[in-house]
């Protein structure tokens, strides 16, 4: 097995406890840069006959953007293959593009399934990520075998602060992520061995316009409520989904998301005072969250680096029968 970090220095920290977990070092390679920002990326040991994982999270940074991230994996996974390597798989905790795998309008591109063809197109035989945006849009997109990881398990860690003997709800921002919200409900039921109250809230959006979130569908009165969402990118939907909730009567709200993006005015929406917590997982890091933000406060970081461990042996083992 050989594990590369395609990740700059400043996002390593993933990688770094992913290796720890496994007990496997992060193999070497070259990123050579040049002026007019072309890169030529390649291993420093050989890969022929290996099982190859290389981690890159997708998302867009201080110093590479997520075509640029996108890139340098492709090129990277080709470069594998070329030399041998018997199986490469890409290990990426946050994937870029998921979230336009339908089309909506006239003439619109469905670029999940673009880059899936990419994937496929350097040899990647599978990939394993957490919390896609739409599950069956991601399965459907690929041929290569992929993983999908839940973040739910993660966010238990979010229940010592609600369990009060009070009730407790999970709460879907819009109606296209109810299943995610009822997948973690069921969980919690079995877990706590009490019911565990439902709610979702109707949105609608065209042209990147919210027109309404305030309907509340569910009783959320005196409950603690856990609103789970895939990602986090402006807080704006979050910050929404919290105020309709308390106003129906939650007597507080934590906002989970899989990926906590935190763009533009995110650190300010998600200050809201409807918010109580703000839980998100490692999959991407908040270096766009200021340390004297009122954010920081209120943000929790929830591992997923066992359940990627978990993975990554599974798929070893199934390798290797």
């Amino acid at each position: 097995m050989l594990m590369f970090c395609l990740e700059t220095e400043a996002d390593r920290g993933f990688a770094n406890a992913l290796a720890s977990e496994l007990g496997e070092p992060l193999a070497p390679h070259e990123d050579r840069g040049f002026e007019d920002g072309e890169h030529k990326l390649r291993p420093l040991v050989d890969p022929n006959g290996a099982d190859v994982y290389a981690v890159q999270s997708l998302h867009g940074g201080a110093d590479a953007s997520p075509h640029d991230k996108l890139f340098r994996l492709l090129m990277f996974a080709g470069a594998l293959r070329e030399h041998g390597a018997e199986r490469v798989t890409a290990v990426v905790p946050y994937l870029a593009y998921a979230r336009k795998d339908r089309r909506t309008k006239p003439f619109d591109p469905v670029t999940l399934r673009y880059v899936a063809q990419l994937f496929e197109a350097v040899g990647i035989a599978q990939v394993i990520t957490l919390e896609a945006h739409n599950l069956a849009a991601f399965q459907n997109a690929f041929r290569c075998t992929t993983v999908h990881i839940e973040a739910h398990p993660a966010f238990d860690a979010a229940l010592p602060e609600l369990d009060d003997a009070g009730p407790i709800a999970v709460a879907s921002p819009d109606p296209g992520g109810v299943k995610r919200a009822q997948l973690w409900r069921e969980s919690l039921e079995g877990r706590l061995a009490r019911p565990i109250g439902f709610a979702t809230i109707d949105k609608r959006r065209s042209a990147g316009e919210v027109s309404s979130m305030r309907l509340v569908a569910g009783d959320v009165r005196g409950a603690g409520v856990l609103l789970l969402d895939d990602l986090i990118a402006s807080g704006d939907t979050m910050r929404r989904a919290a105020r309709a909730l308390r106003d129906a009567g939650a007597r507080r709200v934590v906002a989970c998301a899989a990926h906590g993006l935190f763009v533009g005015p995110a650190a300010e929406a998600l200050a809201d005072e409807s918010i109580s917590r703000v839980l998100v997982t490692d999959s991407v890091p908040p270096f766009r969250v200021a340390p004297d933000s009122p954010l920081r406060a209120k943000l929790r970081i929830a591992s997923t680096v066992p359940m990627f461990a978990a993975a990554i042996r599974a798929c070893r083992a199934a390798w290797l029968k």
